[in-house]
């Protein structure tokens, strides 16, 4: 008999991708054939990781329609089966699925809707955190300020995309003009997503502060955050970039790193963060 561990493996296996004869032996029929119940089975995990991706990806549903949807949700579920047991935490990888799904290579577009649709669920089931006291950070000599990294609520994603995005978002919510449309030519968006009042939200940044915000939350330290916050945009202000992060309440933590440790260099990234 195998052992628990094997056992689950080949269960696992033989539900989404392998032969079904290395479990048939373990399985009990009662009343039905040991093959006949694994496909009950099987059905009801699909449908219910299927019902789950659909959930945090409702417009790459609309866009694509709920068959084509069900196609693709099938073979990235055989080929992604989940690590853990929260729903909502599966389908991290699903755009760029998406993005190497040959049936989806004519929606160029499409794996960057899907991950700002991840960016709105991440946001809205990211741990809490509280805001840093604005007055710790105002305690901060000048001639040490430079060296702080500062920790940006969990809820943060930032998102740049050559697609507008945030339109076509936006013209397949449920309550959005049936008639309206959207030319992918519009051009490109720097977007920052994260929770506000209880709910997920987005907004365009500024190409200086996306460039900060994005440098902040891969780890750079002040310094070498606005040095990439200038190279988007001279005319970046320090000042008001870190009064706007406070008063949006997004600064949840802030250390300095040790003597002799120049901090961590964020450089420019074309894709999604």
């Amino acid at each position: 008999m195998p052992s628990h561990p094997e056992l689950d493996r080949g269960f696992a296996a033989a539900l989404l991708a392998g032969s079904d004869d290395p479990v048939l032996p373990e399985i009990l029929g009662d009343g039905l054939a040991p093959a006949a119940r694994l496909a009950i089975y099987r059905n009801h995990v699909l449908a219910t990781l299927t019902e789950a991706l659909g959930a945090a990806y409702p417009v790459v549903v609309r866009l694509v329609d709920e068959r084509f949807f069900a196609y693709a949700a099938d073979r990235y579920i055989r080929e992604h089966p989940p690590s853990g047991p929260c729903l909502f935490e599966y389908g991290e990888s699903l755009p760029d699925f998406l993005a190497t799904f040959p049936p989806c290579r004519h929606l160029a577009y499409l794996p960057d809707v899907a991950r700002l649709e991840w960016a709105l669920n991440r946001a809205l089931y990211a741990d809490d955190a509280v805001r840093l006291d604005p007055r710790w950070l105002a305690a901060i000599p000048p001639d040490e300020l430079g060296r702080l990294t500062l920790r940006l609520h969990p809820s943060v994603s930032l998102l740049e995309s050559p697609w507008p995005v945030d339109r076509v978002w936006q013209a397949n919510q449920p309550d959005a003009d049936p008639h309206a449309t959207v030319s992918l030519d519009a051009g490109g968006v720097r977007l920052e997503v994260c929770r506000l009042d209880d709910d997920a939200a987005f907004r365009p940044l500024a190409a200086g502060t996306f460039a900060f915000r994005r440098a902040l939350a891969c780890g750079a330290d002040l310094e070498h955050a606005v040095d990439i916050a200038h190279s988007a945009d001279p005319e970046f202000d320090l000042t008001h970039a870190l009064r706007k992060l406070l008063d949006d309440g997004l600064i949840v933590g802030a250390s300095a790193p040790p003597p002799g440790n120049g901090g961590h260099r964020c450089e420019p990234m074309q894709r999604p963060w």
